[in-house]
């Protein structure tokens, strides 16, 4: 693929993020009210709280760019570093029906929107993280650092296979991820596929800045080139910027995608890593905050209870 991007793609690239971005917020903080028809109320939060944001906004936006690029590729695959960001893959995972495979009771109505948020982090029901009861997963979400290897294990035998692999900037610091990059040299060849790691630049991991996200373009350029990849900068998440980056024609390419951490939440709690609003359900200024939040992606326009999502 090559060339522009039509307008019409990046506008259901664009939609399509803002709706995942919804269901991501939904999932953490709602057990009623999940489409916003009235007022938000205090019975409508959960009386707990447990889940990552932070991640979620550049998972969805990597999530949509690549698989708008490659919907025409039946053997491309996606795999996610931080699974703890699970509420932005299940979003995914849920639009495109792939949970409605293996759970009926995920339908793409009003009901199957219900359903996931209010079990999200619940008893019984969806966990925080990204596990093996979730449609493609090998592993549990927190335990990061095997995204690469196993992207190239994917690959391994496998000509015809593209595998995209999304790496926290927290993960690549783990020993695991960083070695993982040698097996571009081990893995290139004809009889294998063909990987392509992705950064997520988004400046902190957990309570801290990202080591990554600290080293100059130059010095993270350079340190790309040094395991054989060439270095491709996606800087924020317009999705025309995205396809034009991912059309270019680049020998073993390596995609760092920078977004803000936590872009679209409260903006003095942008850098959160979990749960940036931690008492909607008794601080009236943290439920208004919360409500604002979710009414600033619109989901009237990309949900109808009658034609389902609208993206």
């Amino acid at each position: 693929m090559s060339g522009r991007v039509d307008a019409a793609t990046i506008e259901r690239i664009k939609r399509r993020i803002r709706l995942c971005d919804y269901l991501s917020v939904a999932q953490l903080y709602l057990q009623d009210n999940f489409l916003l028809e009235r007022e938000l109320r205090p019975e409508d939060i959960k009386p707990r709280l447990l889940g990552h944001w932070g991640t979620c906004h550049g998972i969805n936006v990597a999530y949509a760019n690549l698989k708008s690029f490659f919907a025409d590729d039946a053997n491309f695959s996606f795999v996610l570093g931080p699974g703890h960001g699970f509420p932005a893959l299940q979003a995914n995972l849920f639009v495109d029906g792939e949970i409605a495979r293996i759970d009926p009771r995920a339908t793409a109505d009003a009901d199957g929107v219900a359903y996931i948020c209010r079990n999200f982090s619940w008893p019984d029901g969806f966990p925080s993280h990204a596990s093996p009861m979730t449609p493609g997963v090998i592993a549990e979400g927190g335990e990061l650092g095997y995204a690469t290897a196993n992207a190239y294990g994917l690959c391994l035998g496998h000509p015809e296979k593209t595998v995209a692999v999304l790496i926290g900037d927290g993960e690549l610091e783990t020993a695991t991820a960083i070695g993982s990059l040698n097996l571009r040299d081990i893995l290139t060849g004809p009889n294998n596929g063909r990987v392509l790691p992705t950064l997520h630049l988004n400046g902190y991991k957990i309570s801290a800045p990202s080591i990554y996200a600290r080293k100059s373009e130059r010095e993270l350029n350079e340190l790309i080139r040094g395991f054989g990849f060439n270095p491709v900068i996606i800087d924020g998440d317009n999705p025309e910027s995205f396809q034009n980056d991912l059309s270019l024609d680049v020998d073993s390419p390596f995609y760092v995608l920078k977004t803000e951490k936590g872009k679209g939440g409260p903006n003095r709690y942008h850098t959160a890593h979990q749960i940036p609003l931690k008492y909607p359900k008794t601080d009236e200024d943290e439920l208004q905050m919360l409500e604002e939040w979710l009414k600033s992606y619109h989901a009237e326009e990309l949900f109808d209870r009658e034609k389902g999502f609208m993206i």
